[in-house]
């Protein structure tokens, strides 16, 4: 029993930042907002993975400096009203998960994607609604041409291609 125990939390901890950052790109997509939740989650639950992924402690430094390098980026982004503060904390709480060794890969990922749902949205911008789809405010919410880029879809999208590259989830599955 306790050994199923573990299988079951060990497969939590792996589905938990896909879980996270998924809920946060639904989020951005239907409010154009991401909960301080769910970036704080991915931080508190970041200490409990490093150590069931069987990972140095001494490596954490690096996470965390990635990280903070990240977060002011993502601060002078805000500063500038290119990025929305959500989104910014966000790629910071998600940094701490990819090695340090993968950002840079994660961050070109994630301008493609991000690329590709901007001219995508400017695109569906520029036609009518059906009246169907008019009523749903989120819907209604993103077509409108003031309206903002969901970034957090590019964001996720970006690191569920990482994630599998990760010593995090590699050390979590053992490989």
């Amino acid at each position: 029993m306790q050994e199923l125990a573990v299988v079951v939390l060990d497969y939590a901890l792996v589905a938990v930042f896909p879980a996270l950052i998924i809920a946060a790109a639904l989020s951005d997509i239907a409010t154009m907002t991401i909960s301080n939740r769910l970036s704080l989650a991915l931080v508190a639950v970041f200490p409990i993975v490093v150590i069931a992924a069987g990972l140095p402690i001494s490596s954490t430094g690096w996470h965390a400096l990635t990280a903070f390098c990240v977060l002011s980026i993502g601060i002078s982004g805000f500063a500038l009203g290119v990025i929305g503060g959500g989104d910014a904390k966000l790629a910071a709480a998600m940094a701490l998960w990819i090695d340090p060794s993968l950002v840079f890969m994660w961050l070109l990922v994630m301008s493609a994607f991000g690329g590709v749902l901007t001219i995508m949205l400017l695109i569906l911008r520029r036609f009518h609604l059906p009246v169907a789809l008019a009523g749903q405010p989120w819907i209604a919410r993103l077509h409108a041409r003031e309206s903002g880029i969901p970034y957090g879809v590019a964001l996720a999208a970006a690191g569920l291609v990482i994630y599998p590259d990760t010593a995090i989830l590699k050390g979590l599955l053992g490989l």
